[in-house]
């Protein structure tokens, strides 16, 4: 027999085969061209409109047990409904095979375009919906991604500690010292070069280093885990001036006008130790009235310029020493290097995006939501999920809902929460 062409199917024939005996394949074949011949005439000859291309190649499994043999028949056809369905209802009159006996019965005849017909549409309705999502954007989203993406690359890494920073902290007389990194690429989307991130809840000896050489100034966020890294970072660093972010906002979303805000009410360290000292740290702490900020507060220009290198200053007894943050206790699962690499990749990603990653035990990526819904998402599972990278500093709601979703990681920017069930890794870690 020549080559066969293809078929374009429009109609699928499918159909069972009960045989009383043990057959081969061809025999099944030689049986559905033998029996059928010269039984619906020329126009309908098997064996002809196979030549032709009319109908495709007949596919025959067999499953022999216990002496008997039963299968499936699957013929293609591009014949229209009626010729079709004459050939279907053909091979019901095969009672041989062989020497054996055998039933062919006719399940369904599938019509091959409905199928294809809803491919289409499904595809259709994601193209669409791709489409609707990432809609051309305006001029001034634009100008606002633009500005973004450079601000995000003059984040560099600065001394020893290899610690987010602008790009104008060596040049600069003062230096503005925020929590993480996503903290620095805020201020620096609004113009302020000189500020370098902490990284973690620990005071790195660069800053430390910086507080000898420049003026400092700590602008943490407006919540009970700012309080505690402001307390410890007031024992270890020579401080000039202290500013909050408003009550329950973080340095990270705060827009550029209340940036200037805060930054104008700033007050003396000696003032902020003052009000630490008069309330517990579990409480968030009372920000004066601006007014009598400025009267107890000497204003000085953002970037003041000196004669020379001020006095130095009599060293403050360090603060009590604080674990590191990947000393897990018994019990929790520290991460493998492998891991380790797989987290740090995922979290190089999220950068700038304000979103999370959540990942299955074998590091896929499960999904991607924002950081505004993560908590929510978290709290309506609780199984399925192994680690949660995001592009923010951890509290302890989102630690809580993790631990609740039965999360093994958490890894973030930094962290509020020094202690937790599950493992806490900070991109200073990794």
């Amino acid at each position: 027999m020549g080559k066969i062409s293809p078929v374009a199917s429009k109609y699928i024939v499918n159909s069972t085969i009960e045989i009383e005996g043990v057959v081969d394949r061809p025999d099944v074949i030689g049986a559905i061209f033998g029996q059928t011949e010269g039984l619906l005439g020329e126009d309908l000859e098997l064996r002809e409109l196979q030549r032709s291309g009319r109908i495709g190649r007949i596919e025959v499994n067999l499953d022999t047990r216990g002496g008997k043999s039963t299968g499936t028949i699957v013929i293609p056809s591009s014949l229209d409904k009626a010729e079709t369905a004459v050939i279907a209802a053909a091979l019901e009159i095969i009672q041989r095979i062989g020497p054996c006996n055998a039933k062919v019965r006719v399940t369904n005849v599938e019509d091959v375009r409905i199928s294809k017909r809803q491919f289409v549409i499904d595809r259709a309705k994601e193209i669409l919906r791709n489409m609707l999502d990432t809609g051309s954007p305006d001029s001034t989203e634009l100008t606002e991604e633009v500005i973004s993406s450079v601000r995000v690359q003059e984040v560099v890494e600065y001394g020893r500690d290899r610690l987010p920073a602008g790009p104008g902290i060596e040049e600069s007389e003062e230096v503005i010292v925020v929590e993480g990194r996503a903290d620095v690429v805020n201020l620096l989307k609004y113009g302020f070069k000189n500020v370098i991130a902490m990284n973690g809840t620990q005071v790195p000896p660069t800053i430390a280093e910086l507080s000898l050489k420049k003026d400092v100034i700590v602008f943490v966020d407006g919540d009970r885990g700012g309080n505690l890294i402001l307390k410890e970072v007031l024992a270890v660093a020579e401080i000039d001036f202290v500013t909050k972010a408003p009550d329950g906002k973080e340095v990270e979303e705060l827009t550029k006008k209340e940036i200037h805000k805060a930054l104008r009410s700033r007050i003396t360290a000696e003032q902020a130790k003052l009000e630490l000292a008069s309330v517990d740290t579990s409480q968030s702490i009372r920000k004066p009235m601006i007014a009598n900020r400025a009267a107890m507060a000497p204003q000085r220009p953002m970037n003041p310029v000196r004669p020379g290198m001020r006095p130095p200053m009599a060293p403050r007894p360090m603060g009590p020493p604080v674990a590191p943050m990947n000393t897990a206790p018994l019990g929790k699962k520290m991460p493998s290097p492998a891991e380790k690499a797989k987290f740090e990749s995922v979290l190089t990603d999220l950068i700038g995006t304000r979103g999370a990653c959540l990942l299955d035990e074998k590091l896929a990526v499960l999904g991607k939501v924002p950081l505004a819904e993560l908590t929510s998402t978290l709290s309506s599972l609780n199984s399925g999920i192994y680690a949660v990278v995001l592009d923010e500093s951890i509290d302890q709601d989102l630690v809580s809902a993790a631990e609740r979703a039965n999360v093994k990681h958490l890894i973030g920017m930094d962290s509020k929460v020094k202690d937790a069930r599950l493992n806490i890794i900070t991109s200073a870690e990794l």
